[in-house]
C-alpha cells in the first residue's frame, strides 16, 4: 500500500474514532435532557419516536425496528396504551392485523421532549464562536448523509 494511503487510513480511523466517541456522548447528553417530571423511560420514548417516524406499525415490526423480542415489545406497548400514548387499531387493508399508532398526547410528549433537547443544544451552541458554529453548519449535511448510509 502506498505511504499516503496508509496515512490517510490512519487519519480516517482516528476521525472515525473521534466522531464515534463525540457523537455517542452528545447523543447520551441529549437523551438525558428530559423533563424530571416525565417518568417515561428512554426505551418508551424511543418506541414513540419510531412510531412518529414510521407511522402505524404492527408490534412485530416495531420489535424488529427497536431490536427487541416481540414479547418485550408487547409489554412496552401495553404500558404505553395504559398511559394513553398509543392506541391499537385494525389495519385498514386487513382487519385481522392490529397496528399501534401514536395518540395526540404522545405527539405532545414528543414535541415537549424535542423542545427541551433543542433548548439545551441552543444554549451550548451559543457558547461557541461564530467560526465554530459555521463549521457545524457546514458539517451538518455531511453528518446527515452519513446517518443514512
Amino acid at each position: 500500500m502506498p505511504e499516503h494511503a496508509t496515512k490517510l487510513s490512519r487519519t480516517d480511523a482516528g476521525l472515525a474514532s473521534s466522531l464515534h466517541v463525540s457523537l455517542m456522548r452528545l447523543g447520551r447528553r441529549l437523551r438525558n435532557e428530559r423533563d424530571p417530571a416525565d417518568d417515561l423511560s428512554v426505551h418508551h420514548l424511543a418506541v414513540l419516536g419510531t412510531l412518529r417516524r414510521n407511522g402505524p406499525m404492527s408490534i412485530g415490526d416495531l420489535a424488529v425496528a427497536e431490536k427487541v423480542q416481540p414479547p418485550s415489545m408487547t409489554r412496552t406497548v401495553n404500558a404505553l396504551v395504559e398511559r394513553g400514548l398509543i392506541q391499537r387499531t385494525a389495519r385498514p387493508d386487513d382487519k385481522r392485523i392490529v397496528v399501534v399508532d401514536l395518540t395526540g398526547d404522545a405527539l405532545r410528549v414528543l414535541e415537549h421532549a424535542r423542545r427541551r433537547k433543542e433548548a439545551w443544544l441552543n444554549q451550548r451552541l451559543a457558547e461557541l464562536s461564530p467560526a465554530e458554529r459555521q463549521t457545524l453548519r457546514d458539517a451538518a449535511p455531511i453528518l446527515e448523509r452519513l446517518s443514512h448510509a
